[in-house]
């Protein structure tokens, strides 16, 4: 029993760092956003935006997949684990409005992902940026509803163990 516990919290204390370094580059993407529209005093002013679009978009694709191809399935094994039906229900009533999100960025993604596509694209910029910042923002809500339901609510039982 004893063993058992301890596998535990080694296993889902690796979820607890998993979460903590996508949470992490949550940040990251916030700064890239504000960079792009010139209110980061860390970015150089004579950055090109479409250098900026560039590793905001990065930054975006990388925590995107990170989150359904990494951070989603552990939240949901966990759930599995702990057979915590309500939490799945959960889960299954916030994917697809997190999914609608996921297709937004994608879309801007592909629409600025070069230097070409920003010139082109950039009297939609502030338009586009706007659009997508609140989407991500619905997105961090929804997915902090996902962390607090499949994760968070099981941690004393991990500390438990």
């Amino acid at each position: 029993m004893l063993e058992k516990c301890k596998t535990a919290k080694e296993r889902w204390g690796g979820v607890h760092h998993l979460v903590d370094h996508w949470l992490h580059e949550r940040q990251e993407l916030i700064m890239l956003l504000f960079a792009i529209n010139g209110l980061d005093d860390y970015t150089p002013k004579n950055t090109p935006v479409s250098i900026k679009i560039q590793a905001f978009c990065q930054v975006m694709m990388d925590y995107l997949s990170a989150a359904h191809f990494e951070i989603y399935e552990q939240l949901m094994r966990e759930a599995d684990d702990f057979n915590d039906e309500s939490a799945k229900a959960v889960a299954n009533q916030l994917y697809p409005k997190i999914e609608k999100t996921t297709d937004l960025a994608v879309t801007f993604n592909d629409d600025y992902d070069t230097a070409e596509h920003c010139e082109t694209l950039l009297g939609k910029l502030p338009e586009r940026l706007s659009e997508l910042a609140e989407a991500l923002e619905l997105r961090f809500e929804l997915e902090d509803q996902l962390i607090q339901s499949l994760h968070t609510a099981h941690q004393s039982l991990i500390r438990e163990g």
